[in-house]
């Protein structure tokens, strides 16, 4: 099991309610921890489905699989079967975890399958579903029936950033939790004790990372991201027309596909040479025409899921261009404390003296727009360019 999100704390970790497995894994989230604890412990008083909301990097995927570990075991000392839950490898735990852009009918459909069956050897069947947000209207109605009937072992536990990304009919059959979002100090303090990091750059990746558990420790540990981060953003600051617009939209766009890429080429690599072992293929043979569909699904999912990163690489940019450009406004309304982008200071207070506020602030709402449209399948190239002609000139094209 993995997840972006999920931090990995030692009990010597700040914050920490406890030692007691499975819980180990999530730091930060007392009261969600106690609140999971009590239910899992009392069958009488649990709720049959469950959505755990917070924003990215809190440790939304962790908590929710600690919780279908306590839900599975017979008790606090079965620790097996909680291992098993943790490494995605119990028979009574299903998970869905999605790369692409959306989450399909058909996966949909067979988790609702899943979830009429009985546990074969824990208390509970456990569905976890950690993208909740990514099924549109059409695919949550596949769930409704199952979770305003579920049967009276299975448990539904849905992950989103926000219950607003769920629709009204998903969000009155589920009980909400929501968990709180780290300090940047608490985030900062976690990145020294994970990685060793020192702890200036750890702060820094934190505040960069706007309290982003992975995306901070990715910062922190991989100087290439912190320069690629920082050459991006002067170049947005440093475009003063349409053409550097134009160019700069683009090399934004090709790192984030280059990023996508290596995030990605191994990973489909791997897989592909998996298929053809199962299949009973060599090395390097031809692939027969009776099994290239098989390969062509398999590509068919990695497309999307390349897909899916590029969004993700580009949305990520995204935020960091909100990040400066609130920089920004809180400098021209005369606040020097609190700033995401410390180290491009005197460029931004430039800026601010520039620009009256109003032109800063049809940035941001066009920020919010790209972003919207980028969700709605707009071309990235021509939604960044539009962006950038937008701060470029201060009106929208």
């Amino acid at each position: 099991m993995t997840a972006a999100d999920a931090p990995t704390m030692s009990p010597a970790a700040p914050d920490h309610p406890d030692d007691a497995f499975p819980w180990t894994d999530v730091w930060g989230q007392n009261d969600a921890v106690r609140t999971l604890r009590a239910a899992a412990a009392d069958p009488a008083s649990l709720s049959h489905a469950w959505l755990i909301t917070g924003p990215p990097g809190s440790g939304r995927s962790t908590l929710a699989y600690a919780f279908a570990a306590a839900l599975v075991a017979e008790g606090p000392d079965d620790e097996h079967a909680m291992r098993q839950v943790m490494a995605g490898t119990h028979p009574d735990v299903t998970a869905l975890r999605t790369d692409k852009v959306i989450i399909t009918i058909a996966e949909a459909r067979a988790l609702v399958e899943r979830s009429y069956f009985s546990p074969s050897s824990g208390r509970y069947r456990v569905i976890v579903v950690e993208d909740a947000d990514r099924m549109v209207e059409r695919t949550s109605n596949v769930l409704l029936k199952a979770l305003e009937e579920p049967p009276e072992k299975t448990v539904w536990i849905l992950c989103a950033p926000s219950d607003a990304d769920l629709l009204p009919t998903i969000r009155s059959r589920v009980r909400t939790l929501r968990l709180r979002e780290p300090d940047v100090d608490d985030v900062a303090a976690l990145i020294v004790h994970r990685t060793g990091t020192d702890a200036s750059v750890a702060e820094q990746a934190a505040r960069h990372a706007q309290r982003h558990i992975g995306m901070a420790q990715r910062l922190a540990t991989d100087p290439a991201a912190r320069s690629r981060r920082e050459q991006m953003l002067r170049a947005v600051l440093g475009a003063r027309g349409v053409g550097d617009a134009v160019e700069v939209a683009g090399r934004i766009v090709q790192a984030a596909t280059d990023d996508a890429k290596a995030l990605t080429a191994e990973r489909d690599a791997a897989e592909r040479a998996t298929l053809l072992r199962t299949v009973g293929i060599a090395e390097g043979a031809p692939v027969p025409q009776a099994l290239r569909g098989q390969i062509s699904v398999l590509e068919d999912e990695q497309k999307k899921r390349a897909t899916r990163s590029l969004r993700d690489g580009i949305d990520r940019v995204l935020t960091d261009l909100q990040s400066m450009f609130r920089d920004v406004v809180m400098l021209q309304f005369g606040r020097r404390d609190g700033l995401i982008n410390r180290e491009l200071g005197d460029d931004l207070a430039a800026l601010a003296d520039a620009w009256p506020p109003a032109r800063t602030l049809v940035v941001l709402d066009h920020l919010a727009e790209t972003r919207d449209a980028l969700e709605r399948n707009v071309a990235p190239l021509l939604a960044l360019e539009s962006l950038l002609i937008t701060v470029t000139s201060g009106r929208k094209p």
